[in-house]
């Protein structure tokens, strides 16, 4: 038996705006228009490495991954409450395993990103 959890989603037409321009844009690398939906005082966690404002953040978008080619899916999309978000993205290139499921929680304030933690999938 499958079991679905109904505020689980894979379209991103679930999500709010923000965070899906912001995802589009980070998918094909562009760091300015991603970081255009990002508070000045954001927070970004990247497993164990955290990059803070706006300035530090943009530079990590921009090199996220350069050094890999890969392919992003969105698998999945659930909402928390109104400012707080799950999306889980699958990764599969020549990096370090070849493949990586990941969560990417967004926390919004007033329409922009204030903090985003990117970490393992939790089943």
């Amino acid at each position: 038996m499958t079991h679905t959890d109904p505020r689980s989603d894979s379209r991103s037409d679930v999500l709010p705006g923000t965070v899906r321009d912001f995802l589009a844009a980070s998918t094909v690398h562009d760091a300015d228009t991603a970081s255009a939906f990002l508070a000045a005082d954001v927070v970004v966690v990247d497993q164990d490495e955290t990059f803070r404002g706006r300035e530090q953040v943009h530079a990590f978008l921009r090199n996220a991954g350069a050094e890999f080619e890969y392919t992003t899916e969105q698998t999945g999309a659930r909402r928390v409450d109104d400012d707080h978000w799950v999306v889980t993205v699958r990764l599969e290139g020549n990096f370090p395993g070849g493949v990586a499921e990941l969560d990417y929680r967004f926390t919004l304030r007033e329409g922009l990103i204030t903090e985003l933690v990117i970490a393992n999938h939790e089943v």
